[in-house]
């Protein structure tokens, strides 16, 4: 990315200025994670037994994040730190690469399921891995080993905590299972971007999106436009999706011009400021996404 360098170069001045790193502050392990997925699954593991820094803000792009020289500083005081792997966390090798801190235990998300590939693109992969709930489960069970290895004292409180966890997921995995079986209908169309690949994978669903994957477009063609209303149209279906965080002008341009209403879903990807602290998580997130789900196949 842009300035990464840049900004490493001036992290670790500051990084040396500062001196000597914190670890276990009060005790606690203290976590840094990119994102809300990462956040999510490092919380389901520790809970409140861990400080947890989240670097990408509620409400912010995701996609054009760089990071500045105080979150290289917070990577290099933590204990762990944790990323997805995809091509949002371009950066990350060059920060990890330059920081000094060798008892950083890295985890990476991407090693703990399989990947695929971004339409179009043989050699890049599509990053919304925890939007199947089966992928969301490796990735707390592939954290959960490492966390683990860390911190042994809490090994089985971080199991216990994981394990309640998992099984909320793996309800819902049920639960989705069993909407899509006893459907008629198995498209979905998304009158935006399209984050859910692994999702509709995991349920054998088809779809037809308005961009591929998270594209940086913001503008829909007037043929593709005219695709998804013809789809809606001929297919009669009931609702169209949008994501979290849109401004919803696609979803309201194909409201016009057939009978369907549009219905989000949610990728987790981020979230507002106000959900990040009422507490909101990934299984609330699907909770939601299975209402609305069910809503749209009945």
């Amino acid at each position: 990315m842009k300035n990464v360098k840049k900004i490493i170069f001036v992290a670790l001045i500051m990084i040396l200025l500062s001196g000597c790193k914190t670890k276990k502050d009060n005790g606690k392990l203290n976590i840094v994670v990119t994102s809300f997925p990462c956040y999510d699954v490092a919380r389901s593991i520790v809970g409140d037994d861990a400080n947890i820094k989240m670097l990408i803000k509620p409400g912010s792009e995701v996609h054009t994040y760089d990071p500045t020289p105080q979150d290289i500083i917070e990577i290099n005081k933590a204990d762990v730190f944790i990323y997805v792997g995809g091509e949002s966390d371009e950066w990350v090798d060059d920060v990890l690469d330059s920081i000094d801190n060798k008892d950083l235990v890295v985890i990476k998300l991407f090693d703990y399921v399989d990947l695929l590939t971004e339409d179009g693109e043989e050699d890049e992969y599509d990053e919304h891995i925890w939007t199947s709930p089966k992928n969301l489960v490796k990735m707390i069970e592939g954290a959960l080993d490492e966390f683990a290895k860390v911190d042994s004292e809490n090994k089985e409180k971080y199991e216990e905590s994981a394990n309640n966890y998992i099984s909320k997921i793996n309800k819902l995995d049920s639960e989705f299972e069993e909407i899509v079986e006893n459907s008629d209908q198995n498209e979905l169309v998304f009158a935006d971007r399209f984050p859910f690949k692994y999702f509709v994978k995991e349920y054998g669903l088809d779809y037809k999106a308005a961009f591929l994957g998270c594209a940086a477009e913001s503008e829909v063609s007037a043929k593709t436009l005219k695709e998804l209303i013809n789809e809606v149209k001929d297919k009669n279906i009931p609702y169209v999706f949008y994501l979290e965080l849109s401004n919803q002008k696609i979803a309201d341009a194909i409201i016009e011009e057939t009978s369907c209403k549009k219905i989000m879903f949610h990728s987790g990807q981020n979230i507002t400021k106000d959900e990040f602290e009422s507490g909101i998580t990934l299984v609330d997130i699907m909770e939601t996404n299975k209402e609305n789900l069910k809503e749209a196949l009945k």
